[in-house]
């Protein structure tokens, strides 16, 4: 049976390379985002690529009212309810240093607000007893630092987040995959100096695909970020925080 795709972010760089690939894998796809003219053209492409349907619905995770538009659209779809999540907002930690107050929307772009939306979204896939969320974290939340704290902060608390929802949903025969991408040729890392080892979207669009299917727990994508992680995560403290990594 044909399943649906909710893409939160579908505006995004990875959100629309994911809602390209489900396309061509025939599925319905729930295009939503605060862009209605992005997303009429996104929908239009879908449709173009084989998508079963697609269907644009305007999204703003920090007002839960522009849920329930999403909820009725993918519950008109027969089958299993996949989403995957990949809202969020990376304010410079200068801005959010000066204006602790900035911090707030990091938090609610990146942790609170999807997190509230999974939480209305778990009782619909209870009920159809399957589908699967790919939640998008980041190797920022493996660890602090000095650059992106409060970014990585709101992060690791998504990452918890998702390891509890995976717990529940088991249950009911659904599945989550907690994704931590590393750099990733986006607008949210244009212009960033530092940069390296940089992934499109297209290529993290295909691994999320893949983690998917083969129902993995815990994705770092492009793979070789697993071992640049363990590595930083494993630097003692008193060192770590005299380094710039």
């Amino acid at each position: 049976m044909t399943q649906t795709w909710i893409i939160l972010g579908a505006s995004s760089s990875m959100g629309r390379a994911f809602a390209r690939k489900a396309a061509t894998m025939g599925a319905h796809v729930v295009l939503a985002a605060r862009d209605k003219d992005d997303l009429a053209r996104t929908a239009s492409d879908c449709t173009a690529r084989g998508a079963a349907s697609a269907t644009p619905v305007v999204f703003d995770a920090r007002d839960p009212k522009s849920f329930t538009a999403i909820y009725k659209a993918a519950k008109k779809n027969e089958g299993l309810i996949n989403a995957a999540v990949f809202v969020g907002s990376m304010a410079p930690q200068d801005d959010v240093d000066a204006d602790p107050s900035i911090g707030d929307f990091t938090i609610q772009d990146n942790f609170t607000g999807p997190a509230n939306f999974l939480h209305g979204l778990a009782p619909i896939m209870e009920e159809r007893k399957g589908g699967t969320v790919l939640g998008i974290g980041s190797v920022a939340g493996d660890r602090g630092r000095i650059g992106n704290y409060t970014y990585g902060s709101a992060k690791a608390g998504f990452h918890t987040y998702l390891s509890g929802l995976r717990n529940r949903l088991n249950r009911s025969g659904g599945h989550v995959v907690t994704v931590k991408p590393g750099f990733v040729d986006t607008a949210m890392t244009w212009g960033i100096e530092g940069m390296f080892l940089v992934a499109s979207p297209d290529q993290i669009a295909d691994d999320l695909w893949t983690a998917h299917e083969k129902k993995k727990n815990t994705l770092y994508t492009p793979w070789f970020w697993r071992y640049i992680m363990a590595i930083i995560k494993s630097i003692p403290e008193p060192i770590f925080k005299k380094l710039s990594v």
